[in-house]
């Protein structure tokens, strides 16, 4: 879907979250390191100049390790994940991580003023399942309805969904996936996700 992908690419770089402090509210981290995110974006002359490398670095410390891919996976996969060998499940993941990774670190590279607003949470007291409600303001453009979805387990917060403008990611990749491997197999998506990972030059 070229707009979900429009969209992705417009706010991603902002899916930073520091999220191992458990005494942290869900919404206060994703402010916090948003905010330490879009510092590091309008300052560091590596990544206004275009380094790939930094970029790829920048997403690999700040946004990678804050997503529970276990649980991203499965929903990914859905019913294919339990069919799917533990080899086959490894290399989904791997490659998997890496097309987040090629995603998020296209976003960086292409950050262009952006704004971050932020709705109150609305969450019960205890409550380990929480969506952060934000949007982001465009110059020139319309606002866009960023939700992020984040389950709060032993190793705390970590963010299993982004939907946008009402499009899941976990969703739109699960149809993508699922239409690949009914035609052609879950080894066929595993092959052909690493063959676009490894020209990224990953």
């Amino acid at each position: 879907m070229k707009s979900f992908s429009k969209f992705l690419v417009s706010i991603s770089m902002l899916m930073s979250f520091g999220l191992a402090h458990a005494e942290v509210t869900p919404d206060a981290l994703v402010k916090q390191t948003a905010d330490d995110v879009l510092a590091t974006l309008k300052t560091d002359k590596d990544v206004q100049a275009g380094n790939q490398k930094k970029i790829y670095a920048i997403a690999e410390e700040k946004i990678l390790p804050n997503f529970d891919f276990d649980r991203v996976c499965r929903m990914v996969l859905g019913k294919n994940w339990k069919i799917a060998t533990p080899e086959q499940q490894a290399g989904f993941q791997k490659e998997f991580r890496s097309l987040l990774l090629r995603t998020y670190a296209s976003a960086l590279g292409k950050y262009k003023d952006q704004v971050i607003q932020y709705k109150p949470l609305h969450a019960e007291a205890g409550e380990s399942n929480v969506t952060v409600k934000t949007q982001i303001i465009q110059p020139g453009g319309q606002p866009i309805g960023v939700d992020y979805s984040l389950f709060k387990g032993e190793s705390g917060w970590k963010v299993y969904d982004i939907v946008i403008e009402g499009v899941s990611l976990v969703t739109n990749y699960r149809s993508q996936f699922t239409n690949e491997i009914r035609q052609n197999g879950i080894d066929s998506l595993i092959k052909k996700l690493t063959e676009k990972n490894k020209a990224a030059g990953l």
